[in-house]
């Protein structure tokens, strides 16, 4: 079954922890970016434990490799089970945080393609699809790739095989879950759940169809 990841970028802490609380029975992960962390402090993480979800630092750590290193340190120290980095840094930025992930028994997950319209000025024309190669060669454990573009996420699997495919863009961006669950190992869902007038009942219809 293809995991389901709330992107939890709300900046009101007690707003993340209600939704949180709500949404943990029908959820896989939990992914937190920079609105959250810099408003609610790298300290939420414990505040998360008590549901029991795995939780991702969608931090897209795009620095030189040691600057990779002591920040992915600190997200494991954290709590965090896994990280996101970008892969145009290069092969020993890359590996820096791959490495770090793995000395703390986490995963590695490196952004290929991002969803958003402006995504394709850099991203396309053989870009994806080297980064895609790359943290292969890093050794990581999958890559992040578009809801919003569902041609691109089939023309990446043939490069990652078995490795993982997290998907953002369903629900706001256009991404359709139906069409994305069949392609990928993990859809992410963010405003369509956390900006609902019900976030169970969202997040309910968007579990019942992977």
């Amino acid at each position: 079954m293809t995991e389901l990841i709330l992107a939890l970028d709300v900046t009101e802490k007690k707003k993340a922890l209600a939704i949180a609380e709500a949404c943990a029975p029908y959820l896989d992960a939990i992914k937190l970016g920079y609105p959250l962390i810099l408003s609610g402090g790298l300290s939420i993480t414990g505040d998360l434990e008590e549901f029991d979800r795995p939780l991702i630092a969608d931090f897209k750590l795009a620095d030189i490799p040691n600057t990779n290193r002591l920040i992915a340190e600190q997200v494991f120290d954290a709590g965090f089970s896994s990280v996101i980095c970008h892969g145009f840094t290069g092969k020993d930025a890359v590996q820096a945080c791959v490495d770090v992930a793995a000395d703390y028994g986490g995963a590695c997950f490196v952004v290929a393609e991002m969803s958003h319209p402006g995504a394709t000025a850099f991203f396309h024309g053989g870009t994806a699809e080297k980064i895609a190669r790359l943290a292969m060669e890093c050794g990581a454990d999958g890559i992040i790739a578009p809801a919003t573009r569902p041609e691109r996420l089939s023309v990446l699997r043939g490069i990652v095989g078995n490795r993982k495919i997290l998907s953002p863009g369903v629900g706001a961006q256009g991404g359709d879950v139906e069409t994305v669950a069949k392609l990928v190992d993990g859809i992410i869902v963010g405003r369509a759940i956390y900006e609902a007038k019900d976030p169970v009942t969202a997040i309910k219809a968007f579990s019942a169809v992977r």
